[in-house]
């Protein structure tokens, strides 16, 4: 790993770290000369405190400061782990990605990193409640879009995304699963078996180190993720306030194609995908609806 690449992961360790910080750094310091004399002002102090899990007593939590040796040491170790980071600055990092708001300075990879190159990518979210109507949709639309070589997208959530996932496998296809937190910290926890079946044959990814606990904000900020990898997403059900729509929206915003599953009116399910509908999304009843809009995106 070169000098630079090793600075900015290694800045990418630092707690409070916002995108805003790291863009003006590397304006003024585009080599990263400067990292190690840093103050890197925290929201209560300027030492860098992190929680340090004592491993004979993991209840015992002590507070340490974060000298570059512990984060070296952890960068370290992704390697042992087959932990890849690529950085937007590595060839290896997706071009569609490249275009989104705030791209992910770097992303933190465990699995199959050809599926990077595969496409074309469809992001699949909704509900964390599917409904009987979910998932036959999915089982429905699915053969075929894994038929056709689309990789599927989506966020390793309970509900439509976990079906989203297991249904790409079981059709012998292809997925990513983009979360929030680090790879260490695998949330739901109803998730941890697939998510390690995942990381062996297909793709997790997180903008943050592997160590990082999943916080609230997390989620909204990966639905860019999730809709920057992909041509186009696929909303299957959503209430009317939900993230699914704001994965919807990072799409839009992008100009990527966005494709929602009508539903009845009397489910509340489908409230959002309904009114995504009326505001100009495609309307999806069968693969052939989002095969014929994302082939031609891409040849």
């Amino acid at each position: 790993m070169d000098d630079f690449k090793e600075k900015l992961i290694h800045l990418l360790h630092y707690p409070n770290v916002s995108w805003t910080f790291v863009f003006n750094l590397l304006k003024r310091d585009p080599t990263l000369q400067s990292l190690y004399q840093l103050q890197i002002p925290t929201s209560k102090q300027q030492n860098f405190l992190v929680r340090a899990i004592n491993h004979d007593n993991p209840s015992a939590q002590t507070s340490i400061l974060l000298h570059p040796e512990i984060i070296h040491e952890q960068i370290r170790q992704y390697k042992t782990n087959d932990i890849a980071v690529i950085t937007i600055f590595d060839k290896e990092y997706p071009n569609n990605l490249k275009e989104i708001y705030q791209p992910p300075w770097a992303l933190f990879a465990k699995g199959d990193l050809t599926l990077l190159e595969k496409e074309p990518k469809l992001a699949v979210v909704g509900s964390r409640q599917a409904t009987q109507y979910g998932k036959n949709a999915i089982r429905l639309i699915f053969p075929e879009l894994i038929e056709q070589g689309v990789l599927i997208v989506s966020g390793l959530a309970m509900g439509i995304d976990t079906l989203a996932h297991e249904h790409a496998i079981k059709n012998g296809g292809q997925t990513i699963a983009v979360i929030a937190g680090g790879i260490y910290h695998i949330y739901p926890k109803e998730n941890i078996s697939l998510a390690v079946n995942m990381m062996k044959t297909q793709l997790v990814l997180s903008e943050y180190p592997p160590d990082t606990k999943p916080q609230r904000w997390h989620f909204p900020s990966r639905n860019r993720i999730i809709s920057g990898l992909a041509a186009g997403t696929l909303i299957i059900e959503a209430k009317r306030k939900s993230g699914s729509l704001i994965t919807a929206n990072f799409a839009v915003n992008e100009g990527r194609d966005v494709f929602s599953l009508p539903g009845s009116i009397f489910n509340p399910y489908s409230g959002g995908t309904n009114e995504l509908i009326q505001q100009g999304a495609k309307l999806v009843t069968n693969a052939k609806d989002i095969l014929e809009e994302i082939r031609i995106d891409h040849h």
